[in-house]
């Protein structure tokens, strides 16, 4: 599967899968300012993952994948290189959010050694709570390939 570091060019590629996959969506201003700020988007045939490094922590900002692309591992191979993409940047553990409710997610996350170190309480419009997962890197395969 071909993943490569997004562009500015592929900014209405990513609003386009982000509005498929998130409500509220994120604008072509926003993810722009995202970008500019330092956080990286790798881009997959129908997904993308954005990430931010600061000094050894990474987190992933969003990760979305086309409905009908879903559970046909383009979410575990972006997953997969924006690991690697991290710890090549000096990242020794990954953090992100996912809706408590989010069951596939927390499957993937799971699958790739991310626990709960964390709850944010009503994180998400509608009062959704999140959970706050993280991993150490580089990745150590949980069954799994990562």
């Amino acid at each position: 599967m071909s993943i490569r570091a997004a562009t500015d060019a592929d900014l209405p590629r990513l609003v386009a899968l982000h509005a498929i996959s998130f409500t509220p969506a994120w604008d072509v201003k926003a993810l722009k300012a995202l970008m500019a700020s330092g956080a990286e988007a790798l881009l997959a045939a129908d997904g993308f993952i954005l990430i931010r490094v600061a000094a050894d922590e990474a987190e992933i900002l969003t990760i979305c994948v086309a409905p009908q692309s879903r559970r046909q591992g383009q979410g575990r191979a972006l997953l997969a290189a924006a690991c690697a993409r991290a710890c090549e940047e000096g990242a020794k553990r990954m953090f992100l959010e996912v809706a408590r409710e989010n069951l596939a997610a927390r499957k993937l996350y799971e699958g790739f050694g991310f626990s709960e170190v964390g709850q944010r309480k009503s994180y998400y419009p509608g009062a959704g709570d999140a959970l706050v997962l993280a991993a150490a890197l580089p990745l150590v395969s949980h069954g799994k390939s990562a």
